[in-house]
């Protein structure tokens, strides 16, 4: 194929291949595990090729790649701290509830461990839904998932807590009544 002269690319080739063995030490020396370090190049790739306009052309491409390999690293860290704390203060809410009499702190106690035994999805869903009083559509937008996802994993939730109430011995009226939510 001829190239007419004074025909400019577009964008200007990188040679990520030729990179990969710094972005790998990198993210091994930052994670300090091979797995993570593997998923941490995965991600930055996915980055630096969904903003390789940014790159200015004729800059140092390894330092550019490096760069977006330390910042996915500090959004991980940042993200797994969040989650840290809220599972953290989730665990003090938990705690905090006054002694109720003995066979109620059981079955509170019991209700609190089969919730926080749900999936995460499930989980969420239930929360928004019974807990914060969400709507099934507000709680969907707040996870960012189709109202019917949300419905499922609210029903999955549900269910699951149900066989755990039929599975406990039943004195008088203890079944729970889970509750929530508008259509």
């Amino acid at each position: 194929m001829v190239r007419k002269q004074g025909m400019k690319r577009s964008m200007p080739r990188f040679d990520i291949i030729g990179q990969l063995g710094s972005l790998r030490r990198y993210a091994q020396s930052l994670t300090r595990d091979s797995a993570d370090a593997e998923d941490l190049v995965h991600d930055a790739l996915v980055r630096a090729y969904e903003r390789r306009g940014t790159f200015r052309s004729g800059g140092n491409l390894r330092a550019w790649l490096l760069s977006i390999v330390h910042n996915a690293f500090i959004d991980r860290m940042r993200s797994r701290r969040s989650e840290a704390v809220r599972i953290e203060q989730a665990g003090y809410l938990a705690d905090a509830a006054t002694p109720a009499p003995q066979e109620h702190s059981v079955r509170l106690a019991q209700v609190r461990d089969a919730f926080f035994n749900l999936p995460e999805e499930q989980r969420s869903a239930l929360h928004l839904v019974a807990i914060e009083g969400l709507s099934y559509q507000q709680a969907a937008n707040a996870t960012g998932v189709p109202l019917g996802t949300l419905m499922s994993r609210i029903g999955r939730a549900r269910t699951a807590l149900r066989q755990m109430e039929d599975a406990a011995p039943v004195r008088g009226k203890n079944h729970l009544r889970i509750v929530g939510g508008e259509p």
